[in-house]
């Protein structure tokens, strides 16, 4: 027997939108929300999460919040990064069903209405997918294609490849989700954790509305480091195969040398080969402890229990605190 297919018209939808230095694409991004959501028929809102940006975005979202009592808005202390702003919109946002986009309108506001068709029909989250990336370098475009599909390899979860963070979660999965803490975010794998009921929607990425992108080489990485540490022990693995294999040929060397010395009375010069092999043991060695130190520096961060971001303001819809705080 088929489930009902959940009724749209009776649920508040939320939108939630990290924002960092978006001034120029706040009012776009709001108006194009606006008929797309007002297109769906049912009650919604949508959240800004300022995360600490130095230009006037914050000043924007006051103006967007006045003027639109469906709108609100938080505000951190300072920077702390996407993750966490995604983070803390998941944590205020009251809708049935919660949309994830960023602010740059890269991700097609006109998405949400195939989402929100997914969700309809019993998916609990719904990815947006790329089908194409308009004017990205190919240099980018190839390294997320490699990142992907590395992680569905590695990782102990079943990670969708050419996604973002742009997904519709149903309101079930953001309140298991607000259950997981950790310091080191990797939203998208944290919610690939939760449930495997899920669908996907494609779309072609636009290119960003105005500014420039705010995660460069060295934040990408970042989060590439923090996405395979949090979610594969495969390294900590890797290092035991490696350290087996180098004591392998360890053990085949010695038996060489071995035999051409007490067989053929073959002397074998070794200061090359010492040299050759002090350089490969340490640098592996070294190599092996930085992997250890990124497991272990997580286990430090995780210890000190700090919050995941502080809230300087919250404005618009209602100033309340996070939903079931």
């Amino acid at each position: 027997m088929e489930e009902p297919r959940r009724d749209v018209e009776k649920i508040l939808l939320s939108v939630v939108a990290p924002v960092y230095n978006e001034e120029e694409n706040l009012e776009p991004l709001h108006a194009r929300l606006t008929g797309v959501l007002e297109g769906l028929g049912c009650q919604y809102e949508v959240l800004f999460v300022d995360d600490g940006s130095t230009d006037s975005s914050l000043a924007v979202m006051r103006e967007l919040a006045a003027g639109d009592p469906r709108v609100g808005f938080i505000s951190f202390t300072r920077n702390f990064g996407h993750e966490s702003a995604t983070s803390a919109g998941l944590d205020f946002a009251s809708g049935d069903a919660v949309v994830i986009m960023d602010a740059d309108l890269q991700d097609p506001p006109e998405v949400i209405v195939d989402m929100v068709e997914a969700w309809r029909n019993g998916s609990d989250v719904v990815y947006g997918r790329r089908r194409q990336r308009a004017k990205e370098p190919a240099l980018k475009r190839a390294s997320s294609f490699l990142y992907y599909r590395l992680m569905r390899r590695i990782a102990e979860v079943d990670l969708p490849v050419d996604t973002g963070d742009f997904r519709l979660m149903d309101r079930s999965i953001v309140e298991f989700f607000k259950r997981l803490r950790e310091k080191n975010r990797f939203v998208r794998a944290q919610v690939a954790w939760l449930t495997s009921n899920t669908a996907e929607v494609l779309y072609d990425r636009d290119p960003r509305h105005a500014g420039k992108t705010k995660y460069n080489f060295y934040k990408r990485l970042k989060l590439s480091i923090d996405s395979i540490v949090s979610f594969s022990t495969f390294p900590l693995r890797l290092m035991s195969v490696i350290g087996l294999i180098i004591f392998v040929l360890s053990l085949i060397g010695a038996l060489v040398v071995f035999i051409q010395k007490l067989a053929f009375g073959i002397a074998i010069p070794g200061y090359t080969f010492l040299v050759i092999s002090l350089f490969f043991l340490g640098g592996t060695q070294m190599l092996f402890l930085g992997i250890v130190g990124e497991y272990m520096a997580r286990v430090y961060s995780e210890v000190k229990d700090r919050p995941l971001y502080l809230v300087a303001s919250v404005g618009g819809i209602e100033e309340r605190k996070p939903r079931g705080a």
